[in-house]
C-alpha cells in the first residue's frame, strides 16, 4: 500500500554497490559483517577450547585470555565500522534496540512488507492492484473488496482471488525478520494488513500475529454465515475460476478476508489495547495507513512509544521533525531497510540464515 517515493532521506540499500567500495562485488559492509560473524565464532570456539582445558598445562597451542579479548575488540570494531556506513535513523533504531531502550516491539505491517514476493500493493500509480483493474469494469477499484458488490457481481473478486490465492509466494526478508524478533523475546504481536498468509511461511507463531484483514484458510457464506469447505472454495476459485455456493443457503461464499462493510476479526479487538499498553515501540512497515481501524493504530500509542517508520514515503502522523525523541523515518523498500537493521544489530548472520532456510523449505514441493 505505498506509492513511490520521492522523499531525500532515501538511501541505497546495502546491497547496492559503489566504486569505492567494491572488492569483487562485496561491499566493505558486508565485508565488515563477515569479518564480525567470524570474529565472534572463533571467539566463542576459542572459549569453549579454553573451558575444556583449563585443568591442563598451558601450551603455545592453547590460546592465551589476551587473543580472546583482542578477537572480541576486533568483533567490536568491525561492527563499528559497518554502522558508520549505515543511514542514521537505522543506526538509532539499533541503538535503541542494543542499549534496552526498546524491549517490546509492536509492528504493524502493510502490503510494502509482500513486493519483494511479487504480490503487488494497492497504491503505487502504476504497478498498484489498484490501477490493474480496468479489465473487471469496476465502478471504482476498491469495490473488487466490496461484500455489498461481491454479492451482486462476485467475479472480479473471483478472478483477482484465483491470481492472488496463497500458495505461490515465498515470504520476503521482512516476514524473516519479524520471526527473528519473536525468538530474540522482542515481539510484542505483528498487526498485519495482508492477507497473504506469508507470516506463517516464515514460521511466526499464531499467537505472536494479528491478522487484521483476514485471510484464505477458511471461508464462509457472506448471507448465512455458515462455514464452508476450504479446499472446495479453493478448487472452486483457483482451479475452477467460479463462485463457490453456500451448502446451506445458496448464497456467494467467499473466503474469510476482511471486506469493506464487514468488521475486523475479534481477536484484533480483544488484543490491541493490552499491546499498545505493553510496547515501547511500534515498527510500521510498508503502508499507506490508508485505511481504518488498522491505520489508526501509530496514533494510539502512548507517548513514551518509539514510533519507526520504514516506507517508501512518509506517511501519517509520524514526523520525525516534530517529534524527534520518538519518531524515525527511513524511506525505501522494506527488504533493503531490514538488511540495514539486522547488519547494525549484528544480526545479519543469522537472519540471512533464517530466511534462506524458509526459502528452501517452501520450494520444495510437499509430499503427497
Amino acid at each position: 500500500m505505498t506509492a513511490t517515493n520521492q522523499n531525500d532521506e532515501s538511501l541505497p540499500s546495502p546491497s547496492t554497490e559503489t566504486a569505492s567500495q567494491e572488492q569483487e562485488g562485496t561491499t566493505v559492509a558486508d565485508v565488515a559483517t563477515e569479518e564480525l560473524a567470524a570474529a565472534l565464532e572463533t571467539t566463542l570456539l576459542i572459549k569453549e577450547d579454553n573451558e575444556d582445558n583449563e585443568d591442563k598445562d598451558d601450551t603455545d597451542d592453547n590460546p592465551t585470555k589476551e587473543t580472546v579479548d583482542n578477537l572480541a575488540k576486533e568483533a567490536l570494531l568491525a561492527m563499528a565500522a559497518w554502522q558508520q556506513q549505515a543511514p542514521e535513523p537505522l543506526r538509532r533504531v539499533a541503538q535503541w534496540i542494543a542499549q534496552g531502550t526498546v524491549k517490546r516491539i509492536l509492528v504493524l505491517s502493510g502490503a510494502g512488507v509482500s513486493v519483494a514476493a511479487g504480490i503487488p500493493d494497492f497504491r503505487t500509480p502504476g504497478t498498484g492492484l489498484y490501477d490493474n483493474l480496468a479489465s473487471y469494469q469496476l465502478p471504482y477499484p476498491e469495490a473488487v473488496f466490496d461484500v455489498a458488490f461481491y454479492r451482486r457481481r462476485p467475479m472480479p473478486f473471483v478472478k483477482l482471488a484465483s491470481e492472488l490465492w496463497p500458495g505461490s509466494f515465498c515470504p520476503t526478508l521482512t516476514h524473516s525478520f519479524l520471526t527473528l524478533l519473536h525468538q530474540k523475546g522482542l515481539l510484542q504481536r505483528c498487526y498485519t494488513q495482508n492477507i497473504d498468509g506469508l507470516e506463517h511461511l516464515a514460521n511466526l507463531p499464531s499467537e505472536a500475529l494479528v491478522e487484521c484483514h483476514g485471510h484464505f484458510r477458511t471461508a464462509s457464506c457472506i448471507k448465512c454465515g455458515t462455514p464452508a469447505d476450504p479446499d472446495h472454495v479453493r478448487s472452486s476459485i483457483v482451479e475452477k475460476c467460479q463462485v463457490p455456493r453456500c451448502v446451506r443457503c445458496q448464497s456467494n461464499v467467499k473466503p474469510d478476508i476482511v471486506f469493506f462493510g464487514e468488521g475486523l476479526p475479534t481477536r484484533f479487538h480483544q488484543l490491541l489495547k493490552p499491546d499498545i499498553r505493553e510496547a515501547d515501540a511500534c515498527l510500521i512497515l510498508g503502508t499507506s495507513l490508508a485505511v481504518a481501524p488498522v491505520s489508526h493504530i501509530p496514533d494510539m500509542v502512548a507517548p513514551r512509544t518509539k514510533r519507526i517508520l520504514l516506507n517508501r514515503e512518509l506517511v501519517g502522523n509520524v514526523n520525525p521533525r516534530k517529534y524527534a525523541a520518538r519518531d524515525v523515518f527511513h524511506g525505501g523498500d522494506c527488504d533493503a531497510s531490514i538488511e540495514w537493521l539486522a547488519k547494525c544489530l549484528g544480526w545479519w548472520p543469522q537472519l540471512q540464515s533464517m530466511h534462506e532456510e524458509v526459502v528452501r523449505k517452501v520450494a520444495t514441493p510437499k509430499k503427497k
